[in-house]
């Protein structure tokens, strides 16, 4: 798995590329912890994401439930094969997806 960042103020967007799963969740629920002091907007880009499992979701669940009040997580970019398991599993309804 692959992290890139783009900050723009309180505007923080993370690309995420490769294979999300049991092993690389830990350093992206990590990495998350670390951007989201100061963020009101957090924008994960999952262009690039070919593969996510369980613990990746649980990750990106995770985020979603801490940005409340005017703080707001928002997922772009989504492959077919990605959104098909946020469907199956009932994500689509609950994050936002754009």
């Amino acid at each position: 798995m692959i992290i890139e960042n783009r900050i723009e103020g309180s505007k923080k967007t993370v690309l995420i590329s490769g294979r999300l799963d049991s092993v690389s969740s830990p350093e992206l629920e990590n990495h998350l912890n670390e951007l989201f002091s100061g963020t009101e907007l957090l924008v994960l880009d999952l262009k690039n994401l070919e593969y996510i499992s369980s613990a990746g979701l649980r990750v990106i669940l995770g985020v979603n439930k801490k940005m409340t009040g005017n703080r707001r997580c928002v997922i772009i970019n989504v492959c077919d094969a990605v959104m098909e398991i946020f469907e199956v599993t009932g994500f689509a309804d609950i994050l936002t997806i754009e």
